[in-house]
């Protein structure tokens, strides 16, 4: 029989800190669990559906037909003289991916809290692939918004794309970036006051109009709301994307570093947060 004195461990699992380097390190070694993970949530996304893969097309343009409705014929909001189907769904893309990635996050711990009590991995691996597992679904919608853009081009519509679209991979990046930083801020707290899940679903609903989604950033006349608006990261994100693909909307390099700054702080709060309640969220959950 083995002595005790010549008993070592191979692994040493303790909470991660910023000393740490946050748990990046175990989570890259642990990649292949996130491509495990993606393969899962994309599987089970089509098991006993109807439409399967269509779902994803009809999603976003019968939300378009909506907003054309609601907001274009009986609001009259305009449009900046952009057709308003191409306009529309411009901002739907982005803000669909954003809100069913922060949705899928917020929801880490009460979703796996029977997985993650039987067996250790990096808790991060479970957020880290519903981020990335949805750009399936989001690169199904966009697929959408440029058969749209298409054919507007086709009908004669003046629509110019501009370099900025050039800036679009770091557009997404910051979504993800702020989906994920806010989520697992959202996860770590519900994990405690479970109240809170419903206050931060309507918080989610409220933040869509706060943002230009559904109403050009042109629209916004006075200078304070402008400002405030300008506050809300997602508005230079959106305003980006749309300056890039047919140059309409506001394009600021400043607003758009301050969105890329308050996710790189919000990610890792975020990370910050969860790492902290992993250790023991399993009594609290």
């Amino acid at each position: 029989m083995q002595s005790a004195d010549n008993t070592y461990w191979t692994t040493e699992i303790s909470p991660t800190t910023f000393a740490k380097g946050l748990g990046l390190k175990e989570l890259w070694d642990k990649k292949y669990l996130i491509w495990l993970f993606i393969k899962r949530d994309i599987t089970v996304q089509y098991k006993q559906t109807i439409f399967g893969m269509g779902w994803y097309f009809i999603s976003p343009l019968f939300t378009m037909f909506m907003y054309m409705v609601v907001f274009g014929r009986i609001a009259g909001i305009a449009t900046d003289d952009i057709p308003q189907p191409v306009f529309y769904l411009s901002g739907i893309c982005l803000w669909e991916y954003f809100s069913t990635c922060l949705t899928d996050v917020s929801g880490t711990f009460q979703t796996n809290a029977g997985l993650f009590g039987k067996v250790y991995f990096p808790r991060l691996v479970s957020p880290v692939s519903k981020v990335v597992s949805k750009l399936f679904r989001f690169s199904l919608q966009l697929f959408t918004f440029i058969c749209v853009y298409i054919l507007f081009v086709i009908k004669g519509v003046n629509l110019q794309p501009t370099w900025y679209l050039l800036l679009f991979p770091v557009v997404l990046m910051t979504i993800q970036g702020l989906a994920l930083g806010l989520g697992l801020i959202i996860s770590s707290l519900t994990t405690k006051y479970r109240d809170l899940t419903n206050f931060f679903g309507v918080f989610v609903s409220l933040w869509m109009y706060a943002t230009p989604i559904v109403y050009p950033l042109s629209q916004v006349t006075n200078p304070t709301l402008h400002r405030i608006m300008l506050l809300n990261p997602m508005t230079s994100l959106i305003e980006t994307f749309k300056y890039g693909a047919y140059g309409a909307g506001q394009f600021s390099w400043l607003a758009l570093a301050y969105s890329i700054g308050f996710t790189a702080v919000l990610l890792l709060l975020g990370i910050h947060m969860f790492n902290r309640k992993q250790k023991f969220f399993i009594d609290t959950i």
